[in-house]
C-alpha cells in the first residue's frame, strides 16, 4: 500500500469548483479518496464532481454548494457528506475571500470584516463540525490553505495577509488541542499561482514581473503543484506533520 493511498477515506474541500481547490479534489480522488465539491455556484460544482465521477466511477464525488459565509450552509454541507459517505476524515479549507486592494488606512470596517470572517472565522466553524467524529475515531487531517501573504507585509493586501498569517496560528493552535487524538492540522503556503482569485497579481505583465522579480524558479505555479502537498497531508505519509505549513511558492520566500 502507498504511503499516499486515501482509499476508504472521505474528504471535503471548499472553494473545489476551480483552481487550487479543484486540483486537490481530483488528487484525492485519484489516490482513492471520496470527495465532496463545494463552491457557491451549483453548477460548476456538478460539473467538476461529474468528472470525477466519470473518471473513477459513480459515487466518488458529491457536488454541495456552500457559501462559507454561512454556518448553516456549511453544516448542510458536512451533514450531506455524512449521509453520502458515513464519515469525513479529512477536511481542506481553501475557499477565502479578498475584496479590497489597497492600504490599510483606507479599507472599508466591512471588507476587512468579511476578509477577516470568511479567512479565519469561517475556517473555525467548519473545522469544528467535522473534528468530534475525528476525534472519536482517533484519526483525522485538517489543512487550511493559507498563502505566503502571511509571512509578509504588503501595500495592497495586508488585510488578506493578516488572515492568512492567522490562519497559521489557527492551525497550531489546533495541532496542540486535537494532537492526543491523532487529528492532525497543517496549513499550506502557496506563493502566486495561476487561479482566477490571484488573477489580479499575474494577468497584468507589469505586475507579473515584478512579482517573479525574486522568484528563483522565474514562473508562477499551476494548481496542481499544490495538491501533492495536500495529498502528503491527508494521507499515511504525513502521519507524524502537525502543527506546520508546508511553503510551495517557487522560492520566492527564500530570497
Amino acid at each position: 500500500m502507498s504511503l499516499f493511498d486515501l482509499t476508504g477515506k472521505t474528504a471535503i474541500i471548499t472553494g473545489s469548483s476551480r483552481g487550487i481547490g479543484k486540483a486537490i479534489a481530483e488528487q484525492m480522488a485519484a489516490h482513492g479518496a471520496n470527495v465532496t465539491i463545494s463552491s457557491r455556484k451549483p453548477g460548476p460544482c456538478q460539473e467538476v464532481a461529474a468528472a470525477i465521477n466519470d473518471q473513477y466511477g459513480d459515487g466518488k464525488a458529491i457536488a454541495v454548494p456552500a457559501n462559507i459565509s454561512s454556518k448553516e450552509e456549511l453544516q448542510r454541507m458536512v451533514d450531506a457528506t455524512n449521509e453520502a459517505f458515513g464519515k469525513i476524515d479529512i477536511v481542506v479549507c481553501n475557499a477565502a475571500s479578498n475584496p479590497y486592494y489597497g492600504p490599510l488606512g483606507e479599507i472599508s470596517d466591512e471588507a476587512f470584516s468579511k476578509i477577516l470572517s470568511n479567512n479565519i472565522i469561517s475556517n473555525n466553524w467548519l473545522i469544528n463540525m467535522c473534528v468530534p467524529s475525528m476525534r472519536t475515531r482517533k484519526d483525522g487531517a485538517v489543512i487550511i490553505v493559507s498563502s505566503i501573504g502571511g509571512l509578509r507585509g504588503s501595500p495592497m493586501i495586508g488585510a488578506y495577509n493578516i488572515s492568512k498569517a492567522a490562519d497559521f496560528q489557527l492551525a497550531r493552535n489546533l495541532a496542540v488541542e486535537y494532537g492526543r487524538d491523532n487529528v492532525r492540522v497543517n496549513c499550506i503556503a502557496p506563493g502566486l499561482i495561476k487561479t482566477d482569485f490571484a488573477k489580479a497579481l499575474w494577468d497584468n505583465p507589469d505586475t507579473l514581473k515584478r512579482s517573479l522579480a525574486g522568484t528563483p524558479m522565474k514562473r508562477i505555479g499551476e494548481p496542481i503543484e499544490l495538491a501533492g502537498a495536500a495529498v502528503y497531508l491527508a494521507s499515511a505519509a504525513g502521519a507524524y506533520t502537525t502543527g506546520q505549513t508546508i511553503v510551495v511558492d517557487g522560492g520566492a520566500t527564500v530570497t
